[in-house]
């Protein structure tokens, strides 16, 4: 016994030794009432000093698992409810896969993740639009860090508020202000990111008799399909043009389907996935045709901030005015810091006061220190200079993959006004699932687009270029392989 310890981590010596100890009283190698051996003793068969035996024996005593009789030693304590199993009992075996309900069968079917390739390393990996680490500027997330806990650090070590960190809500509703959003009859919740919101939103929406119906853009982003869908929300998808979602297409289901929808789900600045922008002539037709039936919009501020030219496009909830019918969730995770989980929605009054009260049964609070480190970094005037400094790189990285794809991909259509990837549209006999499958023996991959589609069997000839994370080499490398490879599909 004992020969068998090693060091595994860079914890300190005593905690990983306590931890030892602790399985071979656990698994039952050590017995209730055992003689430890003394700390001398077990410094030698460990092979690590006395006085790490003595913090480790110290430490099995607080937690439970040991008792010390003066002048004898350390003494294994009874144990209560270990592996029964060694001891007579009887094992139990649940079938859990039978135990899952319909919610958590479909959570895994639309698990993206789970479905995805498995890249090997060194394969050129086009499918993230997640920002580029090498751009964020850690010596000021650190400062602000440091700023914040020596304001109230012990504060934001304790529980915070349900409805978020109030110097953030202020500072993100002037941030919201300057959008041109009119604030009146408005309030702010704080979630973690975009996801959890629009979860949120969700939940509060759905009508309890009857399934849920709501309209969005087709194609549009796989995140929001799976969470309507496990919402219970039957999805009528609208087509895109070049400038956004088409308006007579929706003009005409709203009349065919009068008082049918009780929301609609818009992305108007760098859509996910094709990247487009919604026309500022779009904007004020879509939201007349919503309101005027009276159907709730849940606004995504995807990528708002990576605009690489043209003027600035004022969102739906800016476009409303006054009106309340408009409900933005935004986050800076394409943009900033995605480890940071802190996103927010803005809405009316009412609505928020509802959402503050599931956020608050689900998860009390987002993370306080997350939402503090947050505030302090935009307070201390950081955001605008790495905004300038990441719209610069990823400018500069989207002309580059637009280039490339004219280049060697001259078939396919491009969409793609700014953000961090780019919308190929193939003539339709080239499947991309099979065109990624050839492309994945040469060493690269990117994500089909069928995925982002309402109805299984669509938008089979389409894929999305995430190019955030690429090097220069390798955007042009990787999109030569998918061109030549793509070639092979059109001979055929």
């Amino acid at each position: 016994m004992f020969q068998d310890f090693k060091l595994v981590d860079d914890r300190p010596v005593a905690i990983q030794v306590k931890e030892y100890v602790k399985r071979l009283i656990i698994k039952g190698a050590l017995q209730a009432d055992q003689k430890l051996p003394s700390t001398r003793e077990m410094s030698s068969l460990l092979k690590v000093s006395r006085n790490t035996v003595i913090a480790a024996y110290e430490g099995l005593e607080d937690d439970g698992f040991t008792y010390v009789i003066p002048g004898k030693g350390s003494y294994v304590t009874t144990m209560v409810g270990h592996l029964a199993a060694n001891n007579g009992g009887t094992v139990s075996q649940i079938d859990w896969k039978a135990r899952m309900n319909e919610y958590a069968v479909s959570a895994a079917e639309l698990d993206m993740m789970k479905q995805g390739i498995r890249a090997k390393k060194g394969t050129i990996s086009f499918t993230s639009i997640a920002p580029d680490e090498q751009l964020f500027d850690l010596r000021d997330v650190r400062r602000a860090f440091m700023d914040r806990m020596a304001i109230e650090g012990q504060v934001l070590l304790n529980y915070g508020y349900a409805k978020g960190y109030k110097p953030l809500i202020e500072y993100l509703m002037r941030y919201m202000e300057n959008k041109g959003v009119d604030l009146r009859g408005k309030d702010m919740l704080i979630t973690s990111g975009f996801t959890e919101g629009f979860d949120i939103v969700l939940s509060a929406l759905r009508p309890s008799a009857r399934r849920g119906a709501a309209i969005c853009e087709n194609p549009t982003h796989h995140t929001a399909i799976k969470n309507l869908k496990l919402q219970g929300f039957e999805i009528t998808g609208i087509p895109m043009e070049s400038d956004g979602i088409d308006v007579e297409q929706l003009e005409a289901v709203l009349h065919k389907q009068r008082n049918s929808f009780d929301l609609a789900y818009l992305t108007p600045s760098y859509h996910n996935p094709t990247g487009i922008v919604m026309s500022p002539a779009k904007r004020s037709a879509v939201m007349k045709l919503l309101m005027h039936y009276q159907i709730p919009v849940i606004e995504d501020g995807f990528n708002e901030e990576l605009r690489y030219s043209g003027a600035h496009v004022a969102p739906l909830i800016a476009t409303a005015g006054q009106g309340n019918g408009v409900i933005y969730i935004g986050s800076f995770s394409k943009v900033l810091f995605p480890g940071l989980r802190v996103g927010w929605v803005l809405g009316d009054k009412a609505l928020i006061d509802n959402l503050e009260s599931i956020k608050r049964a689900r998860t009390i609070h987002t993370s306080t220190i997350d939402q503090s480190i947050l505030y302090q970094y935009l307070l201390n005037g950081n955001f605008d200079k790495y905004v300038k400094k990441a719209r610069m790189e990823y400018k500069r990285k989207y002309e580059l993959t637009k280039a490339c794809c004219e280049a060697h991909l001259p078939e396919a259509q491009l969409s793609g006004d700014g953000g961090l990837h780019l919308f190929l549209t193939f003539p339709s006999d080239v499947n991309t699932r099979m065109l990624l499958e050839a492309c994945t023996v040469q060493g690269v991959i990117f994500t089909p687009g069928d995925k982002f589609f309402i109805h299984e069997g669509t938008g089979t000839n389409t894929l999305r270029l995430g190019f955030s994370r690429v090097t220069d080499e390798n955007i042009e490398r990787g999109i030569q392989i998918i061109g030549k490879q793509a070639r092979r599909f059109l001979r055929t």
